[in-house]
C-alpha cells in the first residue's frame, strides 16, 4: 500500500500499512488497479474521439470509476471488484470499435491490455504491481506532477457527477478527462507538459463547478440568506451527510407527512437556502459539524442517518445500525440504498427514538452565494469606497481531525472589525457559529455554500473586480484555505488556472508535492503555507 493523496497521510508522507482514514491495503490495491483500467480505456476514448466512435456508458463509468477512489468514499473491496470487471469489458468494446473505424489501437502499455487473473485475492496482487511507487525508476518530480493531475481529475470526476445527476453534463468535461488519464501512461511527457495539463484540469473543473451551479440553481432556485437552527426538534429524525442535494429532495419528499424531521450535517448545511428545498416543513435545522466531533455526533444522532458522499472519516461498529450510503458511497458493514428509494431509511428513522424533546441551541445564517451578496453590490462597494470595509477574506476549504485546523479558528476570530469573512465548504465548521456582527447592515460572516461553491465565490470576486475596474490580484481580497482531500486540489487547480496569487493553504502542504514542484507554484502564484494568525493578518493588512 502506498497512498499519499489527503492531508492527513501518515507522518505527513504517505500511508503504507492502512490509511489513517481506515482504507484498508486491499481497497487501496484494487482502487489503484481500477485506475490503471480507466487509464487504458482513456487511451482508446482518446482516439475514439478524433474519429466520433462513442460507447455511451463510457463517459458514466469513467466519472464514477475515478470517483469512488476520492478520499473516504467506497471502502467496499466487493464493489471495486465489480468495478474492475465492468472496466474491463467496456475498455474492449471500446478498443473494438475504435478498430473498426481505423482508429489506432496499438496501445503497448499494460493498462490497455490488462486482463484480470482471477478472484479477488489475485485482483489486489495485480493492483499492488500498479500502486504508485511500483516504479521506483519515476522522476519524482514528474510522479508529483503526475499525481496531482490525477487527484485534480478525481475532484472534477466529483463534480461532474454531481452535476450530471441533474442533468448537466459537457462532453468537453469527458473528454479532458480521458486526455488527461492518458497522458499519465505517456513516458515522453515532461514536467511543462504535466503543468499545462493540470493548470487545464483546472479550467475544465470551472466548467464543472459552472454545470453544478446550473443544476443545482436551475432545479431549486439560487439560494436566499435564511436562519438555520443548530437546535432539535421533538420528534423523529433524519440526519444527511455529504454533498447531493439530488438525495436530500427525494428524501424529503418521500418522508413528508411521516411525522420526521430531516436535518442536515456537514456539507448539507447550505441546503436550508435553496428555495426549492427550504418550502419543505419538516426541513428543520442543521445538527452537528463536519469533523471535529462526527463520531460523537453520529453515535449520539437518535434517528436514521444517510450519507451522500465522502463525509466520514472511519466506521465505526456502531454506526452500522441506523447509517446507510448511497450513490457512490460504500463501506462494508453499511446498508446501501439504491434507485433513490429511501423506504428502509425512513422505516429506520420511524424505528428509533428519535428526539425526545426540543433542544434549544444558535441559530447560523446561510445562502451567501453570488446572487445574494451581488444583489447588494452598490452597498459592498460603497462600503470599499468610505473605508468601512478594509478588505475580504475567503477562510474555507476542507476540514479534518488533524492538529493544526484551530488556525482557522483563530484566524476568524482575530480578523479586524472593519473586515468581511467569505466562507465555503466544511472548513467553515471551525468558525461557522460565531458572531461577528455587522457592517453597515452587512454581515462579518458570509457563507457562500459547499465546496462546490467557489464557483459563486469566484463570480463574487470578479464582478467586484469589474466594479473597481482592476484585476482580481489587485483586490482587497486574500484567500486562506485548508484542504484535506481531491476536491480541493482540483479547486486550487482552478484558482491557480484564473492566476490568483497570494493564496495561503494549510494546515500543512501536499505531501505529493516536491520542493521542485513547489517552486514552481510559488514562483508563478507565490501560493504560501500559513504560519501564525498573528503573522499572517499582519502580513496581509500590514
Amino acid at each position: 500500500m502506498f497512498c499519499f493523496q489527503c492531508e492527513q497521510t501518515s507522518k505527513g508522507e504517505a500511508c503504507t500499512k492502512i490509511g489513517v482514514c481506515g482504507k484498508q491495503p486491499d481497497v487501496a490495491a484494487l482502487q489503484d488497479l481500477l485506475l490503471h483500467i480507466v487509464k487504458g480505456m482513456s487511451l482508446y476514448a482518446v482516439e475514439g474521439g478524433k474519429s466520433g466512435v462513442k460507447v455511451p456508458q463510457v463517459n458514466k463509468f469513467t466519472r464514477e470509476a475515478i470517483f469512488s477512489t476520492l478520499t473516504n468514499v467506497d471502502f467496499d473491496p466487493d464493489r471495486f471488484v465489480t468495478l474492475i470487471q465492468q472496466g474491463v469489458a467496456l475498455r474492449d468494446e471500446l478498443k473494438e470499435k475504435v478498430g473498426a473505424e481505423g482508429g489506432n489501437t496499438d496501445f503497448t502499455h499494460d493498462a490497455a491490455n490488462y486482463k484480470p487473473s482471477g478472484g479477488i485475492d489475485a485482483l489486489v496482487a495485480d493492483g499492488e504491481k500498479v500502486a504508485i511507487n511500483a516504479d521506483p525508476g519515476v522522476d519524482p518530480d514528474i510522479r508529483s506532477l503526475r499525481e496531482l493531475l490525477i487527484y485534480g481529475v478525481k475532484g472534477l470526476a466529483a463534480y461532474a457527477d454531481h452535476a450530471a445527476l441533474l442533468g448537466q453534463e459537457d462532453d468537453a468535461v469527458y473528454q479532458f478527462i480521458h486526455e488527461a488519464m492518458a497522458a499519465t501512461v505517456n513516458k515522453d511527457l515532461g514536467v511543462n507538459d504535466f503543468v499545462g495539463l493540470a493548470l487545464k484540469c483546472g479550467e475544465v473543473n470551472l466548467r464543472a463547478m459552472e454545470l453544478l451551479d446550473a443544476g443545482n440553481t436551475g432545479t431549486y432556485g439560487h439560494p436566499v440568506p435564511t436562519s438555520v437552527p443548530l437546535g432539535a426538534k421533538k420528534g423523529k429524525a433524519i440526519l444527511v451527510s455529504g454533498h447531493d442535494l439530488k438525495d436530500l429532495e427525494e428524501i424529503l419528499k418521500q418522508s413528508e407527512g411521516k411525522g420526521i424531521n430531516v436535518y442536515t450535517h456537514g456539507e448539507m448545511l447550505p441546503c436550508h437556502g435553496y428555495p426549492g428545498l427550504k418550502k419543505y416543513p419538516h426541513f428543520y435545522g442543521h445538527y452537528g459539524t463536519a469533523w471535529q466531533n462526527q463520531a460523537k455526533e453520529f453515535d449520539a444522532f437518535p434517528g436514521a442517518i444517510l450519507m451522500t458522499t465522502n463525509c466520514i472519516q472511519k466506521p465505526r461498529d456502531s454506526y452500522a445500525d441506523n447509517i446507510y450510503t448511497t450513490g457512490l458511497v460504500g463501506w462494508p458493514g453499511l446498508a446501501h440504498v439504491s434507485n433513490k428509494d429511501f423506504t428502509p431509511l425512513i422505516n429506520k428513522a420511524l424505528e428509533m427514538p428519535g428526539f425526545t424533546e426540543d433542544q434549544d441551541g444558535k441559530s447560523v445564517m446561510v445562502g451567501f452565494a453570488r446572487n445574494a451578496v451581488m444583489g447588494v453590490a452598490p452597498t459592498v462597494i460603497e462600503a470599499v469606497k468610505n473605508k468601512a470595509i478594509r478588505h475580504f477574506f475567503l477562510v474555507g476549504g476542507c476540514d479534518g481531525a488533524k492538529t493544526g485546523r484551530n488556525y482557522y479558528t483563530e484566524f476568524v476570530e482575530k480578523v479586524p472589525e472593519d473586515c468581511v469573512v467569505l466562507t465555503l465548504a466544511c472548513g467553515k465548521f471551525r468558525f461557522f457559529d460565531k458572531d461577528l456582527g455587522d457592517i453597515g447592515g452587512i454581515p462579518r460572516l458570509l457563507d457562500v455554500g459547499q465546496c462546490n461553491d467557489a464557483y459563486s465565490a469566484i463570480q463574487i470576486a470578479v464582478a467586484l473586480a469589474g466594479a473597481f475596474e482592476c484585476d482580481v490580484n489587485d483586490l482587497p481580497l486574500s484567500m486562506v484555505l485548508s484542504w484535506y482531500e481531491q476536491k480541493a486540489c482540483v479547486i486550487l487547480l482552478t484558482l491557480l488556472h484564473l492566476g490568483i496569487k497570494d493564496i495561503r493553504l494549510g494546515p500543512t502542504l501536499p505531501a505529493f508535492i516536491t520542493p521542485n514542484v513547489l517552486n514552481v507554484l510559488v514562483e508563478n502564484f507565490n501560493i504560501m503555507p500559513i504560519s501564525t494568525p498573528d503573522d499572517d493578518l499582519k502580513a496581509i493588512l500590514g
